[in-house]
């Protein structure tokens, strides 16, 4: 177990570069399945959510191995094994493991997924969706037998924008007899780039982006090297850390339409962007200006995954905000960790009203989930003296090399092994 020690109150600098996005990484490994060819995926993150994706993988029968930053999966010889709770309680990802197994194989066993607790997040949606395509469903004792030897194309009509049941529904139908079409599909950035990975294989797959997607399937696909997108999520931790802690930085590598729902939240709390090419620059001086509401909702709205870091921002602007979370119903839970470090929150339901504190006094505070703790390495950085942040195998789910990249910023944080019997 590990921790950070963050002496904060020192503005930002510099340049720092994007990692490829590990919602877009994470599926694209599952649809490595769907070719007994070797795939490529070029600059796979280092992360924990990763490791565990591919430690499914290799139950399955797949080989994956990183070399430098690619990392190397032949699917050849695909086992239907089950898949445990041992291996599926480390990452709500695995549910993605269904569709492609089932296009290919025809049949899945799959233990229910984890994942943070920051809500239900029901797998309902995949299972009415598969269903749909005429696959056989039963749940015994937690484990989840699909049984797809009719399976065949469909209409599948999402009664949400679910991004983690289209990606399963467009794996599902790309070897499959006939259309599958998606009504109501997610239109986040991470399904176009998952369609273009397997159309690179020799899939066709049409409407990506849209609310409408239609995949047409094949007989076969085949092997291919593939580059996914940067991360989003992490270019808006960047950004969002220099509107609590003050500077200038550059981040690198972003595509800017991606974060737009970001950068313009970051513009009415003050912060001051300039893009240039895959380039943003913000800087911000003195705090950030409240906001009358932050709404999540899906893609092109302000994502989820971004409400914990602005709101950890908002803790220090010049008035109060109202934070309202549409998606997850138990997201606030870091809140309580913010508060030992003096932020001024109240929480009802999915409602925040945060009042805005002109400082924040470092802590010794836990991370429960990624984004959580992404909020109190960001509240850390804007705070007065020294904070102790655990729980880093949380942040490590979907940040790599964290620290490394904030020392380059010039943050004054490490990373420290814990002795035994400490948190």
């Amino acid at each position: 177990m590990q921790k950070f020690i963050i002496d904060g109150g020192t503005p930002l600098q510099g340049e720092v570069s994007v990692q490829t996005a590990k919602n877009a990484a994470l599926p694209i490994i599952a649809a490595c399945i769907l070719t007994d060819e070797p795939v490529v995926i070029e600059r796979c993150p280092h992360l924990k959510d990763i490791d565990a994706m591919l430690d499914i993988m290799r139950h399955l029968g797949c080989t994956a191995e990183f070399d430098g930053d690619d990392l190397k999966v032949c699917c050849r010889d695909v086992a239907l094994n089950v898949i445990n709770s041992d291996l599926t309680g480390k990452l709500r990802s695995s549910i993605f493991i269904l569709g492609s197994i089932l296009s290919r194989c025809r049949r899945a066993y799959i233990s229910h997924p984890g994942g943070c607790e920051i809500g239900l997040r029901p797998i309902d949606l995949h299972i009415s969706g598969l269903k749909s395509l005429a696959v056989k469903i039963a749940d015994d004792c937690g484990v989840i037998y699909c049984d797809g030897t009719e399976m065949r194309g469909g209409v599948v009509n999402l009664d949400f924008a679910s991004v983690g049941a289209t990606e399963n529904l467009m794996m599902a139908g790309a070897l499959i007899d006939g259309d599958t079409t998606i009504v109501n599909a997610a239109r986040e950035p991470e399904i176009v780039d998952l369609a273009q990975f397997i159309n690179a294989m020799g899939g066709r797959v049409s409407g990506a982006g849209g609310s409408v997607i239609k995949v047409r399937g094949v007989a076969k696909l085949h092997g291919c090297r593939y580059r996914p997108m940067p991360d989003r999520i992490c270019a808006g931790t960047y950004m969002t850390a220099v509107a609590a802690a003050g500077g200038k930085i550059t981040v690198c590598g972003v595509v800017p339409e991606h974060v737009l729902g970001v950068t313009e939240r970051l513009k009415q709390i003050g912060v001051k962007l300039t893009v240039h090419g895959d380039s943003v620059t913000a800087s911000m001086q003195g705090r950030p200006r409240p906001l009358h509401k932050l709404e999540t909702n899906v893609y092109p709205a302000f994502p989820t995954d971004m409400q914990p870091q602005f709101t950890a921002a908002l803790a220090v602007a010049s008035g109060s905000s109202v934070v309202v979370e549409n998606l997850f119903e138990n997201r606030f839970g870091y809140t309580v960790e913010l508060a030992k470090m003096g932020a001024a929150i109240t929480v009802k339901d999915r409602v925040a009203v945060v009042r805005g504190v002109p400082k924040l006094s470092g802590a010794v505070v836990r991370a429960h989930d990624l984004r959580g703790g992404a909020a109190l390495v960001v509240a850390s950085l804007a705070a007065e003296g020294r904070s102790v942040v655990y729980g880093v195998e949380h942040i490590d789910r979907g940040y790599e090399y964290l620290e490394r990249e904030l020392t380059a910023l010039g943050a004054k944080i490490k990373r420290v092994d814990c002795v035994a019997g400490e948190r």
